[in-house]
């Protein structure tokens, strides 16, 4: 890795950070402060991370806004909250839908590409953690190591994560493990 690039792990917000709302088999987004319960340990996990030297950046889709159901505010006021609540240093937020045909929306990978510009990060060094098809394809697009949280749903996209793992200690596990690191005691 060259001297002056970082590292970084992408998340993706709900699901992985905190818990995903699933109504019949499907995942939903915190429409308010009061709906969002952080993943047990998530905070713990991320100062694992950030000693191993990765900065730390959300990823998030939030069609909901472009779908009229929430305000970007809203969007954005979760976003801060699960921030602030696992120690996260960055996000990048899309409040688009699919029919906008953005950059932005994940499967594709623009706001992990804004983001690597911005803060000079090495996305060969990164990787890119999330709970459903879209996230994992967003990390190959970008060029980063790719983990799945679960069984993406069900969804029935072809999911071809680099790791699946059953919670975000076991996703921290792989990546540690990944980068030669051991995890110590998180």
């Amino acid at each position: 890795m060259s001297g002056s690039a970082t590292k970084a792990v992408f998340l993706d917000r709900d699901g992985v950070l905190n818990e995903a709302i699933v109504r019949d088999g499907r995942p939903f987004s915190p429409a308010s402060l009061q709906e969002v319960v952080i993943v047990p340990g998530a905070r713990a996990l991320m100062d694992v991370l950030r000693r191993a030297g990765f900065r730390l950046i959300v990823v998030t889709n939030q069609p909901d806004v472009a779908r009229g159901k929430i305000t970007r505010e809203a969007a954005e006021a979760v976003n801060r909250y699960v921030c602030k609540m696992a120690a996260v240093d960055a996000a990048e937020l899309c409040a688009h839908d699919d029919a906008d045909a953005c950059d932005c929306r994940k499967p594709k990978p623009g706001m992990l590409l804004r983001a690597a510009q911005r803060e000079g990060i090495s996305l060969e060094h990164s990787f890119m953690v999330g709970d459903r098809w879209r996230d994992v394809e967003a990390g190959r697009r970008a060029g980063c190591r790719t983990v799945l949280i679960g069984d993406g749903y069900r969804e029935a996209a072809d999911v071809r994560a680099d790791a699946t793992v059953g919670d975000l200690r076991a996703a921290v596990d792989w990546m540690l493990a990944q980068s030669g690191r051991a995890q110590g005691d998180a």
